[in-house]
């Protein structure tokens, strides 16, 4: 392994680490310089991850690359344990991409004058944390990234959001602990029950790939399984969230800034439904098996009811935000299902709904900066004339996001209903079908709503009062860090296999190593 391989996944997750200190020593009164620092360090991390990308073995069968495996807790056996494979590298980048695109975004946006110092260090500090989640192989490490991202956004909430932040910062600090607490317990359970280690001198581990080895061959109880099982899940599901642990997410999509709604949305729920695939199902795969058809019977409901939930809102953020809650129901569907298909569709799913509701909630921030409101019924209508371009990318996002063949939101939810139609052996095919049903239903109702938002914001006369005020449509800015997921947008739809084609190889090793699906 050649020293670009073992430092390069190092240097692209802690370079944003690098640009917060780096701004953290600017005179404050440098607020235009400190803007373009996190444009730099943020756009080099991404050059960093593409060429990554770049350099991938796609045609590997799982197995890690760009690994680093040394000691880091000695006392304990911890281990800087980082790699990457096929299902990670689309996450991995993703967030790279954002983040930069957020950065790009605020050389406009200014969150408050004389703190872009520390909006822009708390956003970098946020990306690390995002990032070392989907490449840690060290379950204390895993958690470390997985708490590292927690603060930044409960300060991004508080002290950047709308009128009711603390309330949303608060909750979504205590939900979050909540499932923590929870997962690592569950963390300390496969330690101290496994028999496997990875460093020399201890009997347990914490190590994910050595873990999933011993639950594979069966080391774990089938009791254990099912308690630790739930601990884990709890904890990730918080994250996604799962319906009925959702109810943080509204409030915070609604009071965050927008850059803070679109790493909220973009990546960070996708952190639960990873840890579903890369932690809970692979060690734990009798755990999988008995709680898949409780994860599916959540994700159904998740679907409807958050497409019913969209058809009551006033607020457009809070409406893209309840939105969320279905899309990622679809995920978890997927992930219920234990099956090559179910799971390629899962995170193909997270990645399509990164670019696409981070988009959305980019034309939201865009729409209140323009409007200084977010209610349906204050806009009244008329965007096509006042703000054409605006209004007409609005239109393709919203289009996309409710699942129109040809563009990203597509082939993740009609895979995951596939999935559904067939789940794993041992699986109630019955009770799945049914599943799928509701996801049909879902995908009806979420047409519904996106259609009756677009025509009660952009169609119809434009109302008096937007007629004496001058509103500019879309700036530079706004061109360069939207393009790219306008793009992505396009590309994914029409062709798939720039997801499929990493995950698919990763996905079959997995699963046939564990034998948990077809």
């Amino acid at each position: 392994m050649s020293g670009w391989d073992r430092s390069a996944i190092t240097i692209a997750t802690f370079l944003p680490v690098a640009g917060a200190i780096v701004i953290a020593a600017m005179p404050r009164e440098k607020d235009r310089l400190i803007r373009w620092l996190g444009v730099l360090f943020t756009g080099a991390a991404l050059v960093v991850s593409i060429a990554i990308a770049i350099a991938f073995d796609y045609g590997g069968r799982g197995g890690l690359q760009f690994e680093v495996d040394t000691s880091w807790i000695s006392a304990i056996g911890a281990r800087y344990h980082v790699g990457i494979d096929g299902i990670s590298l689309p996450l991995y980048v993703l967030t790279f991409l954002l983040s930069f695109l957020c950065a790009v975004y605020t050389v406009r946006y200014v969150p408050e004058p004389g703190r872009t110092k520390a909006f822009l260090g708390l956003m970098l500090l946020l990306e690390t944390g995002m990032a070392g989640t989907f490449i840690a192989f060290d379950l204390l490490l895993f958690f470390v990234f997985w708490e590292l991202v927690l603060v930044p956004m409960y300060f991004l909430i508080g002290i950047w959001g709308s009128a009711n932040r603390e309330y949303a910062a608060i909750k979504f600090f205590l939900y979050t602990v909540f499932g923590s607490v929870f997962m690592l317990l569950g963390f300390l359970g496969m330690y101290f029950r496994s028999d496997v280690s990875a460093a020399p001198g201890f009997q347990h581990s914490f190590d994910i790939v050595a873990l999933q080895h011993f639950g594979a061959a069966g080391g774990f109880t089938h009791g254990f399984q099912v308690v630790v099982f739930g601990a884990i899940a709890l904890g990730f599901a918080v994250k996604v969230p799962m319906w009925p642990f959702h109810t943080w997410l509204p409030d915070a999509h609604t009071e965050a800034p927008t850059i803070g709604s679109v790493l909220l949305a973009g990546v960070m729920l996708k952190m639960g439904t990873y840890g579903f695939i890369r932690v809970a199902l692979p060690i734990l795969p009798y755990g999988a098996h008995k709680y898949a058809p409780w994860i599916g019977l959540l994700a159904a409901i998740a679907i409807v009811y958050a497409a019913l939930a969209c058809l009551a809102q006033k607020d457009l953020k809070r409406l893209i935000a309840f939105s969320s809650v279905g899309h990622m129901g679809f995920v978890m569907l997927g992930i219920a299902t234990l099956t090559q298909i179910g799971i390629n569709a899962a995170i193909f799913g997270m990645v399509a709904h990164g670019v696409i509701t981070g988009m959305l909630f980019f034309c939201v921030g865009s729409i209140y900066d323009r409007y200084h409101t977010r209610q349906i019924a204050e806009i009244g209508g008329g965007m096509m004339q006042n703000v054409p371009k605006l209004a007409s990318i609005f239109a393709y996002v919203a289009i996309a996001s409710l699942g129109l063949p040809g563009l990203a939101g597509f082939w993740g939810e009609v895979m995951a209903l596939l999935a559904a139609f067939s789940p794993a052996s041992g699986l109630n095919v019955a009770l799945f079908r049914g599943f799928m049903v509701a996801g049909g239903v879902g995908t009806i109702l979420t047409a519904g709503y996106f259609l009756w938002m677009l025509q009660r914001v952009n169609l119809g006369v434009l109302p008096d009062r937007w007629k004496e005020h001058h509103i500019s449509d879309i700036l530079a800015v706004e061109w360069v860090a939207w393009m790219p997921l306008l793009v992505g947008i396009v590309l994914l739809g029409v062709y798939p296999k720039l997801v499929f084609g990493t995950t698919s190889e990763a996905v079959h090793g997995l699963l046939s190593a564990l034998g948990l699906g077809s």
